[in-house]
């Protein structure tokens, strides 16, 4: 029988080779990181519709003058996204000085302990399942490569060059405050003082229901529970406000 060779052209990739990406599946490094920053977007956006359309509907129970209401929204939309801007600095800063630190006692320790370094390394991968043999060559070629990322990347999951921004995740959370916040403020000045409220209710259910949707296709959660949980939590929080605005308004006024 004549024996059976591979064509000459592209090399033919074996189903058990994992070191050869499928070309259907994202395996790029900064595929998490960008569904965070996407899902930390979403989160920023709904928190801006829900804090600035309880804080307008609340006033719009109390009178139906459209400057206290725009006073009101534009006073919430801004102490809002300083307090998302500010929260996400110092969080942000925090997590980077911490990192940071780590892996500047991890280089201490590659320069000081090189050999019992390695021996860590390769103890590592061969918990993973490889044979000593293979772990001590992977912990050898990887220290050879760039000895820093191989030890952090394994022992404290930190991708040294990924390290986030502050300011800009401080930007980011901003920016998605913000644009969720626009919503309900032009929802609740734009109609006549009759439709205010109820134009505004709609506007917000109907968004934080793409908001929940959106967020639960990134997580891979089920679509129809996430939105019906932000939109009754939402329903409720709006009568809520509304609700207080109105009595209280009544009662002061």
């Amino acid at each position: 029988m004549p024996e059976v060779t591979e064509p000459i052209g592209e090399p033919t990739r074996s189903a058990a080779d994992p070191t050869q990406p499928h070309d259907s599946e994202p395996h790029s490094a900064g595929l998490g990181s960008r569904l965070n920053w996407l899902r930390a977007g979403v989160l920023g956006a709904n928190d801006g519709i829900v804090s600035v359309a309880g804080l307008v509907v609340g006033v719009a129970g109390a009178t139906s003058a459209r400057g206290p209401i725009f006073t009101a929204g534009l006073a919430g939309l801004a102490a809002g996204a300083i307090s998302m801007a500010l929260g996400e600095y110092v969080s942000v800063s925090s997590q980077r000085d911490t990192e940071q630190a780590a892996m500047a006692l991890e280089k201490r320790e590659l320069r000081d302990s090189p050999q019992e370094e390695l021996a860590e390394l390769a103890s590592i991968y061969q918990a993973k399942g490889l044979s000593a043999a293979t772990a001590r060559t992977v912990a050898a070629e990887l220290t050879e490569h760039d000895a820093l990322a191989a030890h952090v990347e394994v022992e404290l999951g930190i991708a040294p060059g990924d390290l986030t921004s502050p300011w800009q995740a401080a930007g980011a959370s901003a920016v998605s405050f913000v644009s969720g916040a626009l919503l309900p403020l032009l929802a609740i000045l734009l109609p006549p003082p009759a439709w205010r409220v109820p134009v505004t209710v709609l506007a917000v259910l109907v968004a934080l229901a793409v908001a929940g949707a959106v967020s639960a296709r990134i997580s891979g959660a089920d679509v129809r529970r996430a939105v019906l949980r932000v939109v009754v939590g939402g329903a409720l929080g709006l009568a809520v406000t509304y609700g207080i605005g109105h009595l209280f308004g009544a009662a002061i006024g």
